[in-house]
């Protein structure tokens, strides 16, 4: 099974039934892959969820993120910086890094810097890419 690191606004977009793509969410419980994260990365969705919906819901969520058996929660002892735009987007690189995960999952051009980087090699995908995979069985 894929580990991979799902950047905030991918979450987000991911989670309402009648979006386009809330095949990742429902791949999640469908455990297609491993969703990997730091405390800073929950506390980020924790967030930006609570600002876009209730408390509850974002919290609801929150728990079936750290509850599931295909997550992996890590402790990113290394600081590579290799995002300048915008630093804060670093979080979600340090992870993929500790991680070994196969794909940052991400809309965000910030992390397009990262198809330049030789070392340490990190895979950059967007969604509909990541959708496209899941319904290939990645």
């Amino acid at each position: 099974m894929n580990r991979i690191v799902l950047d905030t606004n991918c979450l987000l977009i991911s989670l309402s039934r009648r979006g386009h793509y809330y095949a990742v969410w429902k791949d999640f419980f469908a455990e297609k892959y491993v969703l990997c994260y730091t405390n800073e990365i929950l506390t980020e969705y924790e967030e930006i969820l609570t600002l876009k919906m209730s408390r509850e819901i974002a919290q609801n969520i929150i728990k079936a993120i750290i509850t599931r058996k295909n997550t992996l929660r890590l402790d990113a002892h290394f600081r590579f910086n290799l995002i300048q735009a915008d630093v804060d987007d670093n979080k979600f690189v340090d992870c993929a890094i500790a991680a070994n995960a196969s794909y940052i999952v991400s809309q965000d051009h910030h992390f397009d810097i990262l198809k330049t980087i030789e070392f340490p090699k990190v895979e950059l995908i967007d969604i509909d890419t990541f959708m496209a995979l899941l319904d290939n069985e990645l």
